[in-house]
């Protein structure tokens, strides 16, 4: 049998997947611009491909999330101690302008900082990011006019990331370029873009989930860690890319990611952590020493209880908690029918992440958008999470309206934002199992219908398993009855246009 490797790309490559085919709220929602594509329709013959419409359409959405944010920028920042949190357009960003040293020239990391916060409290290559953009703005003025224009200095950067993150989701799967317009149309993505850097490491992410899909492992291990120098939570991709090289014998592969990332994380925070220790550790010291905060779960307990847990206790519970999630997740990649695809892993082990913290930023859902596209490309489940999302950002800037506004008591009281965050826990928590349910039924995932394995997943497509547990190697035809086409699975080592039955694995792609 021919190698993957030594396949021609294009034999038997099967087209694109159009949306308004495929998926009913798609369809149902093209009416708007004509109704869904015909089969009579001359596609590739345009300057409008769809990673560009795809790009355009996340940077207008940039451009209506900063619009949002005018009610701030004209004098809500500045001005009143609740109206930031009423319009629901508060940012980070021109608050720590001055709050961290930007406005006074000095240098994270190195320059102690007056106040309670002695030194800057982000990653390095977010302090890098911040710093950059301090530099790009006039110093020239009121501290109110820098401060408007370190905003606009970031948001210009902040948008580049974006534009990347959807250019970079629509090219992690060849058949499905339009994936990408989940992220770019997200109101979630819109609304939470400029309330902190998190972008940044989010474009990293989906750039090396990019390079994973085309078997660049190196450059995958480079991108993931520069995102991890960017921000904690990226190196959680290599739990689930471990345990999948596991099952399919791709260790080699798994090594160069790891080295990879290993040396770009280095890199980039070896040079602070000799020459100024203390100020590279304050990140790390503030996540640990840091209470129970906006939008867990801990913060109903505790604001429920007449005897709330310390901080150790949440952090060794979170961790437990953590650590449970992740060993399921592992459970589960090594007894499912079929080896579960990247996207899959990738969004289940940072959305355990985002659960089961302590804090929960509204920002946050920034990391799991991409994630989520390539786990489950499904408008109708995406837009409910979303829903949920949105009810959430909203919430927690009407109770941070209610607690900031004295007498007054605009917003929303505790109990009231108490039924946000259960509502972004239950949003989450059901995109989860809506992935579980694919991983365990592979027939109901939309990536798959066409028999494919895991078409991002690089390497991992189509490779024999070497390690499974239980039945896994032995499947049913179909774990549960289900209306839709019956797919036979292929893998992509088998000689094409054979399709072998499900019920004779080969190769154990099953």
């Amino acid at each position: 049998m021919p190698s993957a490797e030594t396949t021609p790309a294009g034999v038997h490559e099967p087209e694109s997947v159009r949306p308004t085919r495929e998926d009913e709220v798609a369809a149902a929602a093209s009416e708007l611009i004509g109704g869904p594509i015909g089969r009579r329709a001359l596609l590739g013959t345009s300057w409008w491909t769809p990673v560009r419409i795809v790009a355009l359409v996340a940077i207008g959405m940039f451009a209506l999330g900063l619009i949002q944010k005018v009610p701030c920028y004209d004098g809500a920042w500045f001005f009143g101690a609740s109206s930031q949190y009423t319009h629901a357009c508060y940012s980070d960003i021109p608050h720590l302008y001055q709050g961290r040293g930007f406005a006074d020239g000095l240098v994270p990391y190195f320059d102690r900082l007056p106040g309670d916060m002695d030194y800057l409290e982000y990653p390095v290559l977010t302090g890098v990011f911040m710093e950059v953009a301090s530099w790009l703005t006039p110093s020239s003025g009121t501290i109110q006019h820098q401060e408007q224009w370190y905003w606009f200095v970031n948001a210009g950067m902040l948008m580049v990331c974006a534009a990347v993150i959807a250019v970079c989701v629509s090219r992690t799967n060849a058949r499905r370029p339009w994936d990408g317009l989940l992220v770019a149309l997200a109101p979630a993505f819109a609304l939470t873009a400029t309330i902190n850097w998190d972008l940044l490491a989010v474009a990293l992410t989906a750039a090396a989930m990019l390079m994973w899909a085309r078997g660049r492992a190196l450059a995958f291990g480079a991108l993931l860690g520069l995102a991890t120098a960017a921000k904690l939570y990226p190196v959680l991709l290599l739990g689930p890319l471990l345990v999948l090289c596991w099952r399919a014998g791709k260790w080699r592969d798994f090594g160069k990611a790891l080295g990879g990332a290993v040396v770009a994380w280095l890199v980039v925070n070896l040079p602070v952590m000799l020459f100024a220790f203390d100020g590279w550790s304050k990140f790390y010291t503030f996540s640990q020493e840091r209470g129970v905060d906006f939008g867990s779960f801990w913060l109903i307990w505790a604001q429920n209880s007449s005897h709330p847990l310390t901080t150790d206790t949440v952090n060794m519970l979170a961790t437990l908690l953590m650590v449970l999630c992740s060993a399921g997740i592992a459970a589960l990649t090594f007894t499912a029918p079929r080896r579960p695809r990247f996207a899959q892993l990738a969004f289940l082990i940072v959305a355990a992440f985002v659960v089961t913290n302590k804090v929960y930023s509204p920002q946050y859902v920034l990391w799991l958008i991409p994630l989520a596209v390539l786990a489950r490309p499904k408008w109708r489940d995406f837009l409910i999470w979303q829903a949920c999302e949105v009810a959430y950002f909203l919430g927690i800037w009407m109770y941070l309206a209610y607690t900031t506004s004295g007498d007054a008591h605009k917003g929303l009281p505790a109990h009231g934002y108490h039924w946000a965050i259960l509502l972004h826990l239950l949003g989450t928590l059901y995109l989860c199992a809506v992935v579980v349910r694919d991983i365990l039924m592979p027939e109901r995932d939309v990536v798959r219908r066409n028999g494919a394995d895991d078409p991002a997943g690089g390497v991992l497509d189509g490779a024999e398993d070497v390690f499974v547990l239980g039945t896994s190697g032995h499947p049913p035809r179909h774990a549960a009855h289900f209306d839709g086409p019956q797919v036979e699975w292929r893998s992509r080592d088998a000689a094409a246009p054979m399709v072998p039955s499900a019920e004779t694995p080969t190769g154990g792609s099953l």
